[in-house]
């Protein structure tokens, strides 16, 4: 792994750093024990992703490989049973992203990569292969399209080895021979087919452009009568705006109920709806609340049957329609109470035998098989071992007021056993902008809880989850409201006495790392060290980047435009930036351009602003690779408590 530096400001010069020593603790030691947790901390999940084989005898999952790699391993479905490797994928660049069974004995695997600079282009390829690493195939890249593999539809639970695939159209495809049959006749502007899980396509969609090619946002639904009342031909179903999230959009299909599952705006909440798919479009309210958005619908199975929904509270909360698996699930959580996320993961064919995950906000979580015949329950993967004798944090959620009075719910994390007086503390606003926080696991905020940090992640104006009014367009188009509420987080510490206000850093990633650094802009004297990592520091680039493409003009809607373009840009206020600003970067990343922090670093250096910059040549937006997250956590609590202390930046 080679990772670059670069160091702008006057007050750069490199030193050794003297870290505070921790209670009972030399200075060595501290650091040893920092190097120790950023390992521990840093080290990927160890399970990526995990399918139950269709007899219920094996599960399928995925774990790391050195550097960006990923491995794909099959072990009978019991505890402490030996693993064995399908396949291995190095990382450079291909890795793979999800398995999923076709047959008893063969996988399908979801790869994804993203070629070397100076020209990313990311890549997916679907691989098919037996468990034991014989007859690999690559299926689903038809019609010259280099740079995507196309889409599984269905798994035609009913055929073993074949899959419908999407790819413009929709094909069989038989998964050890490659060969495929139209289902579908490809079809311009087509983005989405939707099956009912037995084989047959009862919806597909199709993008709306205007007459100058701009895309509209806008998705026609068109859907179909079943096979067996002979009319074949589309009928409109629906029309969904994907910029303003309006319109109902389709998800899945139950064909005994003959009915879409489906979300749709109500009053500016989305709610869970059905619509029947036998002509009449009866439509029917299934779930909703008052104060969150409905969340997700939930699929069980190689079917994908419809079985319920999730919403977030302070906690997300699982609703199940289906009558036999809501009673399962509170059977499970009078098993496992201390439990608060338990889910239903995959299952056979005959949902007998369940996966089923189980986690809490200091509890990484624990894969259990649950067989209803034999009655029995037992774990078969811990999603992060490496932590299983670490103590961790608890997360407690919180709200506190913004500048306006309006209430910001946000989750405090406290170093354990800490009595949350007088801390070092981060607030850590969350990337998207499109995204929310929630309770439970964060293997980030609970690295610096264990260097001795309180974290707070609120979840301000500009998140989702709470409806439109609270979304206000997007944490871009409402940054001024968006960075109020994050600094009123940082301020609210410091009234509770959470935080010691000489030692308050704010740290995020992706839009997070944006709202680090624009944060700091609007409020330069609040935070006293920053982190961003891949963030958005000049809005106009992508602005720039989407020029003479169909999504011109919904990408400038999406930031609101050039003006707010530019006063929202922190790159272009960085000389109104007072603390030191630590900057990190993989070359590869296709969300966020590495071009946004080498502009903002090279403003800042030109404004004479102490900052650093670290790149990895080889990593995308979500730094998958347990080394280079490892020194980036060691590196940034070095750094937070050297600003601090009003020292310079550490050795790297």
């Amino acid at each position: 792994m080679r990772a670059t530096y670069a160091v702008g400001g006057a007050l750069l010069a490199l030193a050794s750093l003297a870290l505070p020593a921790l209670a009972g603790a030399d200075n060595g030691n501290a650091k040893r024990i920092a190097h120790d947790n950023a390992m521990r901390f840093g080290a990927r999940q160890f399970v990526q992703h995990v399918a139950l084989s269709p007899d219920g005898k094996r599960i399928a999952y995925i774990v790391p490989a050195p550097g960006a790699g990923s491995r794909v391993l099959v072990q009978p479905a019991e505890p402490n049973a030996a693993s064995r490797t399908v396949a291995e994928f190095d990382g450079s660049p291909e890795r793979a992203l999800r398995c999923d069974w076709v047959s008893n004995d063969r996988l399908n695997c979801l790869i994804y990569g993203v070629n070397a600079p100076p020209y990313p282009v990311g890549f997916s390829r679907n691989l098919a292969i037996n468990t034991d690493g014989s007859k690999p195939q690559l299926i689903g890249n038809w019609g010259g399209r280099a740079f995507w593999g196309g889409r599984i539809v269905d798994w035609l639970v009913d055929t073993p080895g074949s899959v419908l695939m999407f790819n413009r159209g929709v094909v069989k495809v038989d998964t050890l021979t490659g060969k495929s049959t139209i289902v579908e006749q490809p079809i311009n502007y087509s983005n989405a087919y939707i099956s009912d899980g037995r084989g047959e396509i009862r919806i597909r969609g199709l993008r709306r452009f205007e007459g100058d090619g701009y895309d509209t946002g806008v998705t026609g639904y068109y859907y179909r009568k079943k096979s067996t009342s002979g009319a074949r031909e589309w009928r409109l179903l629906s029309s969904y705006n994907s910029e303003t999230n309006s319109g109902f959009h389709p998800y899945a299909v139950d064909p005994e109920a003959d009915v879409a599952y489906g979300f749709d705006k109500v009053d500016g909440l989305r709610k869970l709806f059905k619509v029947a798919l036998n002509g009449s479009l009866d439509r029917t309210l299934v779930l909703s609340r008052k104060d969150v958005d409905i969340e997700d619908i939930i699929l069980l199975g190689r079917h994908r049957r419809p079985i319920g929904a999730t919403y977030i509270t302070d906690v997300r909360k699982y609703e199940y329609f289906d009558p036999k698996i809501s009673a399962l699930k509170a059977s499970l959580a009078k098993a496992l109470p201390d439990d608060k996320i338990l889910t239903i993961v995959d299952s056979t064919a005959d949902e007998q035998v369940f996966l089923v995950f189980a986690g809490a906000d200091s509890r990484p979580g624990t894969y259990y098989l649950l067989d209803r015949t034999a009655k029995t329950m037992k774990p078969v993967l811990e999603v992060r071992p490496e932590l299983s004798a670490t103590r961790l944090a608890d997360v407690r959620p919180v709200q506190f007021p913004s500048a306006d009075g309006t209430m910001i719910p946000g989750y405090l994390t406290l170093p354990p056993g800490s009595d949350g007086r007088n801390l070092p503390a981060i607030v850590m606003p969350h990337g998207g902008p499109g995204a929310r926080d929630e309770w439970g696991f964060d293997w980030f905020a609970q690295y610096y809880a264990a260097q001795g940090y309180a974290v707070l992640q609120p979840n301000f104006r500009g998140s989702t989850g709470y409806g439109d009014g609270w979304f206000q367009g997007n944490g871009y188009k409402a940054w001024r409201t968006a960075m109020a509420d994050i600094t009123a987080g940082g301020r609210w510490l410091i009234s509770e006495g959470t935080a010691d206000p000489a030692r308050l850093g704010i740290v995020g990633w992706s839009y997070g790392g944006y709202a680090a650094l624009q944060s700091a802009v609007t409020d330069p004297a609040l935070f006293k060290a920053i982190v961003a990592v891949a963030p958005v520091t000049d809005l106009k680039i992508f602005i720039r980047g989407a020029k003479n493409t169909s999504d011109q003009a919904l990408t400038r809607e999406f930031f609101g435009g050039r003006q707010i373009a530019e006063e929202a840009s922190p790159a272009r206020f960085a000389d109104q930036i007072a603390a030191p600003v630590l900057l990190f970067h993989g070359e590869r990343d296709l969300n966020v351009d590495v071009e946004h922090s080498r502009l903002m670093a090279k403003r800042l250096q030109a404004a004479g602003k102490p900052n650093r910059l670290v790149t990895w040549e080889h990593l995308d937006h979500q730094l998958d690779d347990s080394g280079a997250r490892a020194q980036m956590l060691e590196m940034s609590d070095a750094f937070l408590k050297a600003a601090f202390a009003g020292k310079p930046f550490p050795n790297p």
